[in-house]
């Protein structure tokens, strides 16, 4: 019975789906209503149609099946309401849909469908090619389809019964689902002429129409872009490579065909400068770069470094810290599987120079070195915008957790364990610079985690606890300042403890004002409470307020339980004192007499003559 409730629930879903879709295939766009005299225009919104049943049908999470199987269902339905078969079950007829068909704008909504279900298994197969390669011959004879509904549905829109605006629209779609397949191709010079006529088309689109209906026509402008500039590259425009890095700098990075061949790109780029790259120099000392796949790490390291300062947000930030630090555990790792044929080099002694590393056994510390510095930048950021949520904290809001000094403590500890694991990195053991410069920074970073652990207490109200933290916190802080001298321009990048300083010392002042508060608010209760209440239950001082906080705990003084002992009256006890004094009547008269005994006894005793 269960199983069969589910279906009926889930059979009764589809069959709403599928009648709100039925109505929606019913009911007239804008600009047709039933269009039964040819003299009215046809009119379809092409590019928000796509756009909304793609959001609505799989394209928000990347389900291209989904969306194929609902270009399908709906093509179907669209046939079924025009009376548009194609044959019965028996036999196959196939029709086209002409320009005298025309007298319902849903005769091209049926080509759209189908440009668009083409499209879609194009990408579907796109996705499945990073595996199969095969499927790649599939996917570009699926994109040629598309392209020729597409062009099907132009030819279409050039009727007088079309108005103008769907004619554009038209010609725009066509050119984008053309350019996708000469970007297939790798026909970079036909491509770009593609994309150039689709984003002029829906440039001028845009500047035609109200605000709100051009933000659907920017988007997709914004969409093609680094697709031309990906074209213009391999064409031989040079200048274009700057302006895909900057695209890949905004919220998101980029999607569709060009992100791949974009990192692909990159990396081309700089293997090809890696060529020339031979060594790389580290605290005084030069150490040869010989792995390809690390040549290519440290030539892109400036680049990333560049990307995450210049990033516009928080997201965008935190992707390209992701991206760095896997391409850094990528190379340590290479490096690693070069170190384990040789044990002798992890006694770290070469050419009998105690102390001294080799240098691949260098090399490694160095790329741990970025590995670990990179992790620490990104969780100092992360420390840095809940700092900012902290200060922007808006009052209790239950649908959203907020922020709390907690989560800084964690992200804190992270930090100071990978300070300690700097420490820890071979060959440089001997370096007292590099020591001293972590000792500092770990002093900054212990400093800050104090704080936040002081604010946890005052959010308790212990204010004593709190109170130590924060002379704790100054101590850190004067001796940073002390032994800061030589290392400033290292430590410039580092939260300022100066700032700290002055927010501990007014934050102290306030903890003092609230605890002397805190205090006299509770004596003032506790003397209150003695003098009102006197540990009476509650059942004995009903004409007395009193706050007390015991009442809603599982310990209430009510009533006294058990309860105590009363005096009551005995049961009364009753004595017949009358009955000595009181002389009954003689009943000897009613008392039976002797029976004769005898034969003269016996007749008499027969006959009933008894005296």
């Amino acid at each position: 019975q269960g199983n069969g409730n589910t279906s009926f629930s889930e059979g009764s879903a589809e069959k709403g789906m599928r009648w709100e879709e039925n109505k929606e295939n019913e009911r007239p766009s804008a600009g047709s209503k039933a269009n039964k005299e040819f003299g009215d225009s046809l009119s379809l919104e092409i590019l928000q149609i796509i756009k909304e049943s793609q959001q609505q049908h799989g394209l928000r999470h990347g389900d291209f099946q989904r969306y194929r199987g609902y270009c399908s269902r709906r093509q179907r339905r669209l046939r079924k309401t025009l009376n548009f078969k194609m044959g019965n079950r028996h036999k196959f007829t196939g029709k086209k849909v002409t320009e005298e068909l025309l007298t319902d704008n849903r005769y091209l909504l049926l080509v759209l469908m189908d440009a668009e279900r083409a499209w879609s298994y194009a990408m579907q197969l796109k996705q499945e090619a990073n595996t199969e390669p095969r499927k790649r011959f599939h996917l570009l004879s699926r994109l040629r389809k598309a392209v020729k509904h597409a062009e099907e549905l132009e030819r279409l829109c050039e009727s007088n019964r079309v108005d103008a605006k769907t004619k554009l629209e038209a010609q725009a779609y066509t050119a984008y689902l053309s350019g996708m397949l000469r970007f297939e191709h790798q026909e970079w010079k036909a491509a770009i002429e593609a994309f150039n006529k689709c984003k002029t088309i829906y440039e001028k689109l845009a500047s035609a129409f109200t605000e709100e209906q051009a933000v659907l026509y920017n988007q997709r402008v914004e969409e093609i872009s680094p697709n031309i500039r990906y074209c213009a590259y391999n064409i031989g425009d040079q200048s274009a490579i700057n302006e895909l890095m900057q695209m890949r700098l905004r919220s998101g990075g980029t999607e569709g065909l060009l992100a791949e061949k974009l990192e692909a790109l990159i990396t081309q780029t700089r293997a090809k400068q890696a060529a020339t790259m031979s060594e790389v120099e580290w605290r005084g000392r030069t150490v040869p770069v010989k792995i390809d796949k690390v040549r290519i790490f440290l030539l892109g390291l400036a680049d990333n470094e560049a990307a995450i300062v210049q990033a516009e947000s928080e997201e965008t930030k935190e992707r390209l810290f992701e991206s760095m630090l896997s391409e850094c555990r990528d190379a340590i790792q290479v490096v690693r599987e070069e170190l384990k044929p040789d044990q002798k080099q992890r006694d770290y002694i070469l050419e009998g120079e105690s102390g001294k590393v080799s240098n691949l056994q260098y090399l490694h510390s160095y790329l741990t070195y970025i590995k670990l510095s990179t992790a620490i930048k990104r969780n100092e950021n992360m420390a840095k915008g809940l700092q900012r949520a902290l200060l922007q904290q808006q009052p209790e809001d239950d649908s959203k957790r907020s922020p709390r000094p907690q989560d800084l403590i964690r992200l804190y500890d992270i930090i100071l364990q990978n300070l300690v694991e700097l420490l820890q990195l071979p060959g440089l053991e001997e370096d007292k610079a590099f020591q001293k410069e972590i000792g500092l920074k770990t002093l900054v970073f212990k400093a800050y985690r104090c704080f936040f652990i002081a604010q946890s207490y005052v959010l308790v109200k212990k204010w004593s606890e709190a109170l130590v933290l924060y002379d704790r916190v100054l101590k850190y802080a004067n001796e940073v300042n002390s032994d800061a001298g030589a290392f400033k321009n290292s430590l410039k990048d580092l939260p300022d403890v100066q700032e700290l300083i002055t927010q501990v010392r007014s934050e102290k002042c306030s903890l003092q004002a609230a605890a002397i508060l805190d205090g006299s608010d509770a004596h003032q209760t506790e003397t209150s409470s003695s003098q009102v209440k006197d540990n009476k239950p509650l059942v004995e001082r009903f004409e007395t307020f009193c706050l007390d906080p015991s009442l809603v705990t599982k310990q209430a003084n009510l009533v006294h339980f058990p309860p105590g002992f009363q005096p009551i009256p005995c049961k009364p006890l009753f004595f017949d004192l009358a009955l000595n004094h009181v002389a009954f009547p003689p009943l000897e008269d009613k008392l039976e007499q002797k029976t004769k005994s005898g034969l003269t006894g016996y007749i008499k005793g027969i006959f009933g003559f008894r005296s």
